[in-house]
């Protein structure tokens, strides 16, 4: 744990100095040659800079302990600060929408941007892709959401700036200024559908549902290679942080010892194991064979798959 938390961190300062850089320099260029789409692109880093800080903040509780309060650890803390980046997120897409349009309808537009505001534009592509590539490296090799969500908004930062650098071509081929404006436009509502997104992934961590739902497959999978265990049933898997809780309602005989049983119930959990990556644990209630309950309004079976 102490090992995750140092790369997630170091990830998180070079996401933090590069994306300082890149505003700075974006923001004060864009000022400089006249172009709006340059320093929404400027502003979009800048909120760059608060997302790493949050993930750089968030690395400090991610390995602490169990404890009475936590009993399951503070992994979940990641998605918290999830959260909290696609607000961040949104609300600088919201802002720049504003001004766009009110600048649009207003029909007071600059003058042509110089072709300064092309060179930092190519500039911060290439800054862009190195940064995204870094955080969904370091997001990977981890398992942190946040990190990989932090990738993503890079990532989509590339886009934008690609997109802005089409649309300071476009100004000086059509000689239209008002291309430079609409560009920021596309630009703020590509930042809106990216908070909404991360929000809407890091809501199913929350609301105890599973990414991948092949997952179930492979648990059912796992059961069937070991000898003695029956009708797994009421299935239910969620995710903690970047780890996966499991939880199996089994049959068993009900001649066996108590001791027999345990040992199949943990032949059980180890087949999963070996089966899935970043189990956090698995809870397994035996029951005797045949004792079919009525079926619960949760978990998964074998016959809704």
């Amino acid at each position: 744990m102490a090992e995750r938390e140092i790369e997630i961190r170091k990830a998180s300062w070079i996401g933090i100095i590069g994306n300082a850089f890149l505003s700075a320099l974006k923001i004060v260029v864009g000022f400089i040659s006249g172009s709006l789409a340059v320093v929404a692109d400027g502003i979009d880093s800048a909120g760059d800079v608060i997302t790493s800080a949050i993930t750089l903040f968030t690395a400090r509780y991610l390995s602490k302990p169990p404890n009475r309060k936590y009993p399951y650890g503070y992994e979940r803390a990641d998605t918290i600060a999830t959260k909290v980046l696609a607000f961040i997120i949104f609300f600088a897409g919201a802002q720049l929408l504003i001004i766009t349009i009110r600048k649009l309808f207003t029909g007071i537009h600059h003058q042509l941007p110089t072709k300064l505001a092309i060179y930092v534009t190519l500039i911060s592509i290439v800054g862009k892709l190195l940064l995204a590539f870094h955080q969904f490296h370091t997001g990977k090799k981890t398992g942190s959401n946040m990190l990989m969500a932090n990738g993503k908004n890079m990532q989509n930062d590339v886009l934008i700036s690609v997109s802005v650098l089409l649309g300071l071509i476009g100004v000086y081929v059509l000689r239209l200024p008002v291309l430079d404006t609409v560009f920021a436009l596309a630009v703020s509502l590509w930042v809106l559908w990216v908070a909404i997104k991360i929000f809407r992934d890091a809501s199913l961590e929350l609301m105890d549902g599973t990414r991948d739902c092949t997952i179930y497959e492979k648990i059912f999978d796992a059961i069937d290679k070991v000898p003695g265990a029956h009708h797994p049933h009421r299935v239910r898997a969620r995710h903690i942080g970047h780890k996966i809780m499991i939880v199996i309602d089994l049959e068993v005989n009900g001649d066996l010892s108590l001791r027999e049983a345990h040992a199949i119930a943990h032949r059980v959990e180890d087949s999963i194991k070996s089966s899935i990556d970043n189990v956090f644990d698995v809870t397994i209630h035996i029951e005797p064979l045949g004792d079919h309950h009525q079926e619960e309004p949760f978990g998964v079976n074998k016959s809704t798959l």
